[in-house]
Formats: C-alpha cells, sequence, structure tokens
C-alpha cells in the first residue's frame, strides 16, 4: 500500500517524477501551492489583478479556475462557443463544454463571458470549415486562429491586465516537441508561461505549466468538478496527439521526462535568446477590428468572417 509522504495514510496518488505519494487532503493541497509557486516565479500576475480564465468546460481549465479561486485571486472567465458538432454523430460538442463552464460558474457565482460564433459572426466554426475547406480538412487552425482573436479582444475590451489559460506540462512539452523536430524558432522564441503584452497583445500565463495532465485531472475527481471528457471530435490523428503519444512513451520508461524537457528547455530558453532577435511584431492595425495586422489591411480574423 501507498502511504501519503505527509501523513503516513494511504495515498491517493503516486506521483512517480516528484518521487512522492499524497493522500487526498495533503494533494489538494500541494497542487495550489505548486501552482502559486508557478505563478511567483515568472511574475505571472499579483492578488490585485483580475483575472480572466479561459475555460473550455474540460477539466484542465475549470481546475485552474478552481484553483485560483482557492488561492484568493479574484477572477472572471470567458468561454467562446465555437459550434462545434461531431461529423460522425452530429451530436453537439460545444453545447456540452458550455454546460460544464456555466455549471461551473453558476455554482462559484463567477461572471462568465460567453461569445457565440453562430449569434456574433453568423456561422459555427463547422460552418465555416464547410464554406472554406469543403469540410475536406480538419478545423483546427480555423479555430486557433478565431479563439485567439476572441480571448486577445475579450481580454482588452475588458480591461483585465492578464488571460489565463489551463495549458498543463504534457500540453507544453507536446508543443515544445513539435516546434522543436520543425525548428520553428519563432514559435520557440515564444513559447513561455509567460508572454507580456506588446503592439496590442493582450499579456498571457499558464499557470499549470508545470502540472502533469495527470496531476489536473485528478485534482478535478477530487474536486467534484464536472467536466466534458471526450475531447473535441476534430482532434483524432492530430499531431499533438501523436506527439503526446511518444512522450508518454518516453516518460514511462523514464519517469520526470517531460518535465526535464520543458524544464531545461526554459533555462536554456534564457540563455538562447539572451541576445534574441526581437520577434516581428505587427506595426499597423486592422480598420475593422482594430486588433495588429502585419499587411495594414483586414486581419486574417476579419478576412474569414467578412465572407459570411
Amino acid at each position: 500500500m501507498m502511504k501519503c509522504k505527509k501523513c503516513g495514510e494511504r495515498a491517493s496518488i503516486k506521483m512517480t517524477q516528484h518521487n512522492m505519494a499524497l493522500c487526498q487532503e495533503h494533494f489538494l493541497d500541494w497542487l495550489p501551492q505548486h501552482t502559486q509557486r508557478t505563478i511567483e516565479k515568472f511574475r505571472m500576475f499579483t492578488p490585485d489583478d483580475k483575472v480572466l480564465v479561459a475555460v473550455s468546460g474540460g477539466k484542465d481549465s475549470l481546475a485552474l479556475w478552481d484553483v485560483l479561486l482557492g488561492l484568493g485571486y479574484r477572477t472572471d472567465g470567458i468561454y467562446i462557443d465555437l459550434g462545434i458538432t461531431d461529423p460522425q454523430s452530429g451530436l453537439p460538442y460545444s453545447a456540452k463544454s458550455k454546460k460544464y463552464s456555466l455549471q461551473f460558474a453558476e455554482q462559484h457565482n463567477l461572471n462568465l463571458h460567453i461569445v457565440d460564433m453562430k449569434q456574433e459572426y453568423g456561422e459555427t466554426i463547422t460552418e465555416i470549415n464547410h464554406r472554406v475547406r469543403h469540410g475536406r480538412q480538419k478545423p483546427c487552425s480555423i479555430c486557433g486562429l478565431v479563439k485567439r482573436h476572441i480571448l486577445n479582444e475579450v481580454t482588452r475590451e475588458g480591461g483585465y491586465p492578464v488571460l489565463v489559460t489551463g495549458h498543463n506540462l504534457d500540453d507544453e512539452a507536446a508543443t515544445l516537441f513539435g516546434n522543436t523536430l520543425t525548428w520553428t524558432v519563432d514559435l520557440l522564441q515564444r513559447q513561455a508561461p509567460l508572454l507580456p503584452a506588446m503592439s496590442g497583445f493582450a499579456r498571457k500565463a499558464k499557470p499549470f505549466c508545470k502540472l502533469y495532465e495527470r496531476e489536473t485531472a485528478a485534482y478535478a475527481l477530487m474536486r467534484n468538478i464536472a467536466y466534458v471528457y471526450e475531447e473535441c471530435p476534430f482532434a483524432g490523428g492530430a499531431r499533438t496527439i501523436q506527439h503526446k503519444k511518444l512522450l508518454n512513451q518516453l516518460e514511462k520508461r523514464s519517469p520526470g521526462t517531460k518535465m526535464q524537457f520543458y524544464g531545461n528547455f526554459l533555462k536554456a530558453r534564457e540563455e538562447l535568446f539572451a541576445v534574441e532577435r526581437q520577434p516581428i511584431l505587427p506595426e499597423e492595425h486592422c480598420p475593422v477590428c482594430g486588433q495588429p495586422t502585419h499587411s495594414g489591411q483586414l486581419c486574417a480574423f476579419c478576412r474569414l468572417v467578412g465572407k459570411m
């Protein structure tokens, strides 16, 4: 029987990478403390800041919102209803994830901004994909473009000093793995726990970046947080999923591999980009939405929705 490192009682979770097992009580203390250390280390935000949490109805974002509340931070949430339906079953994936986001906000008497793609822009992500790509490709890049634009817009217009997302260590390691395979320098340069506000872009932080997905899932279950279990119906076969599988194999053989890979990158990043070339930032602004754009004409988002 595994015993809790703190109290000696039966452990609820074993974290081999930390050489530690904890009971439920001490794990629910440990994870917020770990998150707080990450927030302080990277100077993400302070208790005086009103934080905007991007929620998807999944375990990571709702667990993060719960942790920040427990730590005493002032928070609002934002949920983007993309109108995603399963192309095979026709079941509304977005409706389910929206339900859990609303449920959490109502239970804790929190403010949740909801942006409905269909109402605001006339089409859902699924419909845009069929129009632009005739349904032949997955809408992941379109989805990413839309989410980045809307999240940035709501953060800036709402006067929030920072937007936080629930990206965990598995997400960050998989992204880093993909960017390293292709040596995409601009993306490697921008991959960090905190991205400062600049040139019209909002400040973004990832307080869970050093926590394994297994740990955030365990927290959500132990806290009885209801969340959508299913992955996005378009996620299957995505490169990031394949990268996660490869990293999971390495992690199984050598616990702590993901933590070392990402942690050592953050250390090396300071050296690699100490005399870094400045990222090419947009100097113009979109005449429709006002967000940064390289062309001085319509940004990619407005070009996309302008066809609706």
